[in-house]
């Protein structure tokens, strides 16, 4: 399963970039949800974050990378309880003073876990997430 959310906002790439290398935009990432960061190594942050899924709580760790250019890639440490594999990026490409911002991710859930229960699930912590990220570029 393969989502994506595109948007653009009125900030430069370099200030994009900045602000989501920032602890309280990636914490800020996970709103309605207890989140905090437990290991920053070099350009790596680990954030654990607490959720509900499937009627299930639960507690799930996120590795987030900063490459070279500004994008970052992130994964879920995945227990197997819901999903296989979780990873994403948030890539931004420069457009004058605006940027355009897309946040993708792509996950393979268990075998007993058919997609499209998990489908809207996901699709609302990414339209979270962007809004969050949107709401922060903005205000810088």
């Amino acid at each position: 399963m393969r989502l994506e959310k595109l948007f653009d906002v009125r900030c430069s790439r370099e200030a994009a970039v900045s602000a989501l290398a920032s602890e309280e935009t990636l914490l800020g990432l996970f709103p309605d949800t207890k989140t905090e960061i437990v290991a920053r190594r070099d350009e790596r942050v680990t954030l654990r974050s607490s959720y509900r899924a499937l009627g299930q709580d639960g507690t799930a760790t996120f590795h987030f990378e900063f490459e070279p250019g500004g994008d970052v890639r992130f994964e879920k440490v995945c227990d197997g309880r819901v999903w296989r594999q979780l990873a994403g990026r948030v890539c931004f490409e420069g457009r004058g003073a605006r940027t355009r911002v897309r946040i993708e991710m792509e996950g393979r859930t268990r075998p007993l876990v058919p997609e499209i229960a998990i489908r809207g699930p996901l699709r609302d912590q990414l339209e979270k997430m962007a809004s969050a990220l949107r709401e922060r570029l903005e205000s810088r």
